[in-house]
């Protein structure tokens, strides 16, 4: 009887200690986007994470293997399994796992993957042979984090089956809108402002349906398509992300875009992409992709797109080269910005928007032309540009009294950094910069954090640093230009970072803090 309740506990606490562990491992998974590859890379270079997970399981198999009685070898493992429970307990995270029904169909395949591997040791659950029992049970707990990997393999048919159906009952939806014209947008960055400016300026006019926040994988696009599009919407404005050759082409084919804008191009996802040639020709999927007749707006500021070029005509749009829609007159203060706008055909208007920023004015620009181009004027549009609205996490204020915050925390890359700290100096108080740094640069990714470093120092009077690893490339950068080190604090976590921040003192002048980059809880 006392072997019996033994073993009840030791399997009770196992089973707690295992769950917790795969379910913390099922959340990085998610975040690392349920790719194999970038999944174990992540693991190989966050071991540490796992360390006493190893040594729980070593203890564990140590146990099993000692020439001890059956129920001391029980009580040993429930002790370690009782301790293995808060160590695996999954940490508060910033972006918690969605259960969604790929996640729920992993643990189903999990669950059954250890009831196949329990219950075949359950015929040793004896006082003689219990070793074999508790050694199934450690081996289940050792590899909890790679069942998550074998679980997905498992599913892989099933999911390809599932995302497929979703794809060809999107596609089915598109085509029963035969006179819906679709924008597709794709850059490295400024897509997602200038989705929302378009959607915005198209509204003067148009029923407009666009990809919503981040929607802007093959998934995401087809859950907008089957959840929100009505026959009624005149106008879809399809958000198109990257990560690999061949994602741009693989969305094109879902939705089939009559016009596409590239926004910019740059040394974003080198991680993946590997080259920024390989950047280049994967933003151009979606300029091959567009019928005859379809109109191409391109960036006309950005070398990486004029090195590229075009085999097609295109529009052009910028606020320092010539182009076909050019900027100028552009006047940026704290309270907003002011520009004019002149077209192909000559005619300019002047526009104002309480946004800041040059590159806003460029990603506003776009949108102009854009929608020029689809027969709203000027005068029609200047309305709308003074209602846009900060896009959320990209450079958007929030006043706080003491405190103006300026909220970039979205996917920090070389060029948003450069447009951030100019944003920031156009406001007069202490200028404080928090940023964890850019992450997905590859090799180059040191060498950009230290410039960013550099840059700061020119603008900011207080920098705190979140995460040790970023932390080291952009300190160095500062220190490049001879910054006052006791103005750089080091902080592990955002939490502790922005406490940091309101005990700063700012010598009676208002905190101007710019929020740049919050990475996920796998960085």
């Amino acid at each position: 009887m006392v072997f019996t309740v033994s073993a009840i506990i030791c399997s009770v606490l196992f089973a707690v200690s295992t769950v917790l562990c795969l379910i913390d491992s099922m959340h990085f998974f998610q975040l690392n986007s349920y790719r194999f590859d970038t999944h174990t890379k992540w693991i190989k270079e966050n071991t540490r994470k796992y360390y006493l997970h190893a040594v729980l399981s070593v203890l564990a198999l140590i146990a099993v293997f000692l020439e001890i009685p059956g129920q001391l070898k029980l009580f040993a493992c429930a002790v370690i399994f009782a301790l293995a429970c808060p160590a695996e307990k999954p940490k508060k995270a910033k972006k918690p796992l969605v259960y969604t029904a790929r996640v729920k169909r992993m643990l189903v395949t999990l669950a059954l993957l250890i009831l196949l591997m329990t219950g075949a040791g359950i015929i040793f659950v004896n006082p003689t042979r219990v070793s074999v029992y508790l050694l199934i049970l450690t081996l289940i707990y050792t590899l909890a984090p790679v069942l998550v990997l074998l679980a997905n393999l498992i599913n892989k048919p099933m999911e390809l089956s599932i995302n497929n159906g979703y794809i060809k009952d999107a596609t089915r939806i598109l085509a029963s809108c035969p006179d819906l014209r679709i924008i597709g947008i794709t850059g490295s960055y400024g897509k997602t402002s200038v989705k929302y400016y378009l959607t915005t300026l198209l509204r003067a006019k148009y029923n407009v349906l666009m990809t919503p926040e981040s929607y802007n994988t093959p998934m995401g696009v087809v859950k907008t398509v089957r959840g929100s599009l009505k026959a009624t919407h005149e106008i879809f404005v399809c958000e198109m992300g990257a990560k690999w050759v061949g994602d741009i082409k693989e969305l094109c084919d879902i939705v089939h875009p009559q016009h596409g804008v590239i926004t910019s191009i740059g040394p974003q996802h080198l991680e993946s992409f590997k080259t920024l040639d390989a950047v280049k020709s994967t933003k151009f999927e979606l300029s091959d992709a567009l019928p005859e007749g379809g109109m191409l707006f391109l960036n006309a500021d950005d070398e990486n797109i004029k090195a590229h070029g075009s085999t097609r005509p295109f529009i052009s749009y910028s606020i320092d080269a010539d182009a076909d829609y050019k900027a100028y007159d552009i006047s940026v203060s704290e309270r907003g910005t002011t520009f004019s706008v002149r077209t192909p055909e000559g005619e300019s208007e002047q526009f104002s928007t309480k946004l800041i920023g040059r590159h806003n004015v460029l990603n506003i620009v776009g949108a102009i032309a854009i929608s020029h181009k689809m027969g709203i004027t000027l005068k029609e549009l200047k309305g709308q540009v003074r209602r846009l609205e900060g896009v959320p996490h990209r450079l958007q204020l929030s006043d706080r009294g003491d405190m103006t915050i300026i909220d970039d925390a979205y996917n920090s890359n070389p060029s948003g950094t450069k447009a951030a700290l100019e944003a920031l100096s156009l406001f007069d108080g202490y200028r404080i910069l928090v940023t964890p740094g850019m992450v997905e640069l590859g090799a180059k990714q040191n060498e950009l954090n230290r410039e960013f470093g550099r840059n700061a120092a020119k603008v900011c009077d207080y920098v705190v640093l979140v995460g040790q690893k970023q932390a080291v490339p952009i300190k160095a950068g500062l220190l490049d230009e001879a910054y006052d080190e006791s103005r750089i604090f080091i902080a592990d976590t955002i939490e502790e970072a922005l406490s940091h921040v309101y005990s700063i003192d700012s010598q009676g002048r208002k905190k101007i803090v710019l929020l740049e980059n919050d990475l996920p809880d796998n960085y």
